[in-house]
C-alpha cells in the first residue's frame, strides 16, 4: 500500500488551514473530519471532540495570536498501526507552525516577531476523513521565545530544532515496504533494550546495539537536545532514570513506519513517581505523573541517527500541583 490516497486527504487538509481565519477555522476542520472526530492536545487543549470543540480549543486562539501562520514541515510519512495489528492507517507531520506573534496564546506574551511552534501531528484517515488526531506541541519552547523561563535550566541544549540532516522526511511519493519494516523492527529493538535495561553491562552497552555513536537526541524544552551517546547518558538519560521511580509503561495509541522513519505516540506512555531533581524540581517520592509522550525516529542503516522528542511537560508538571500557565498569567 503506498498511503498515497491518506497522504493526500490530510495534505489537502493543511492546505486549507493555512488560509483560514479565526472565524472560519471550525468549518475548515470539518470538511475532512468525521463529526465526532477525536482529537488529543497538549494541556491546556487535552482532549476534543468534533471540529467546533477543536476550533473553540486550539486552532481559533492559536490563529487569533499568530498572523500569517505558515506550516514548515520536516518530517511526513503514512503507515499502518502495528498497535491495532496494522488495521488504521496514519498519518504523521512534524516541523513548525511559523507566524508572527501578535497576541497573547494560552497566557504567553505577545513578541510581534517571528515565532516557531514544534509540533507532531498524528492523524488517522478512515474512508476519505480524519477521524481521529494527536497534536502535540511545545509551549515550553514557545514561552521561551517570549522571554520567560518558568523552569531551572535544562540539562541539554533547546533550539527551534532543525529537521532530519539528511533532508529526505517528506516521504510524498511510495517508499518500499522492507524499509520500513526495517525501521519500524530496529524500533521495537530499541524499546525492548529500554525494559531489559539492567540486563546490560552499562548504559553504553545499552545504547549501543540500536544508536548510531553520534545520535542526535532532539528533546523538548524543558528537557533540551543532546548530541552522541556519552552525552545522551549524562544530559537525558542518567537524569531520566535517577530522578524518576517506579516506571510504568502503559503503551502506545499508534506505532508506525515508513521508509526510514517512524514514530509513536502514548496517551499517556508512561506514568513515573518524581524522586526529586528531574527538570531541576523537587519531587515527594509519593506522587505519580503522566507523561504523554511524542517519539519520531530516522534511521541510518542497521542503527537509529536522529529521534524527535514531544512531551506534555505542562500536563506532567500539572499532574504534581505545578500549574505553569497559571503562574505566568498571575
Amino acid at each position: 500500500m503506498d498511503f498515497a490516497a491518506e497522504k493526500a486527504l490530510v495534505l489537502a487538509h493543511y492546505d486549507e488551514l493555512a488560509r483560514a481565519q479565526p472565524q472560519n477555522v471550525a468549518e475548515i476542520l470539518a470538511r475532512r473530519t468525521v463529526p465526532d472526530w477525536h482529537w488529543r492536545g497538549m494541556h491546556p487543549f487535552h482532549e476534543q471532540r468534533g471540529a467546533e470543540a477543536v476550533a473553540r480549543a486550539f486552532w481559533a486562539p492559536f490563529l487569533t495570536a499568530m498572523t500569517a501562520v505558515q506550516r514548515r514541515p520536516d518530517i511526513f510519512f503514512a503507515g499502518r498501526n502495528e498497535i491495532d495489528g496494522f488495521q488504521s492507517v496514519w498519518v504523521v507531520s512534524m516541523g513548525h507552525l511559523m507566524g508572527l506573534f501578535d497576541a497573547p496564546f494560552v497566557g504567553i506574551p505577545p513578541t510581534r516577531r517571528i515565532a516557531m511552534l514544534r509540533y507532531a501531528e498524528f492523524n488517522r484517515v478512515e474512508g476519505g476523513r480524519i477521524v481521529e488526531t494527536a497534536l502535540f506541541c511545545d509551549l515550553l519552547h514557545l514561552m521561551h521565545q517570549a522571554g520567560l523561563r518558568p523552569l531551572p535550566p535544562q540539562t541539554g541544549a533547546h533550539l527551534v530544532q532543525p529537521g532530519p540532516a539528511t533532508h529526505d522526511g517528506l516521504l510524498l511519493a511510495p517508499s518500499d515496504p522492507a524499509e520500513g519494516e526495517a525501521t519500524l523492527a530496529l524500533v521495537n529493538r530499541m524499546i525492548g533494550a529500554i525494559s531489559d535495561h539492567r540486563s546490560f553491562a552499562s548504559p553504553e552497552d545499552e545504547l549501543a546495539g540500536n544508536w548510531h555513536p553520534d545520535m542526535l537526541w532532539w528533546g523538548p524544552d524543558g528537557i533540551g537536545a543532546t548530541y552522541t551517546i556519552p552525552r545522551y547518558i549524562e544530559q537525558h538519560q542518567r537524569p531520566f532514570r535517577t530522578g524518576l521511580a517506579n516506571r510504568v509503561f502503559n503503551g502506545h495509541v499508534a506505532r508506525l513506519a515508513e521508509g526510514n522513519y517512524a514514530g509513536f505516540f502514548g496517551w499517556p506512555n508512561l506514568t513515573l513517581t518524581p524522586t526529586g531533581g528531574y527538570m531541576g524540581l523537587p519531587g515527594n517520592g509519593k506522587s505519580t505523573a503522566d507523561m504523554r509522550v511524542v517519539d519520531i525516529y530516522r534511521r541510518a542503516g542497521d542503527r537509529l541517527a536522529e529521534n524527535w522528542i514531544f512531551i506534555d511537560i505542562l500536563h506532567f508538571l500539572n499532574m504534581q500541583g505545578l500549574d505553569v500557565l497559571g503562574r505566568i498569567a498571575v
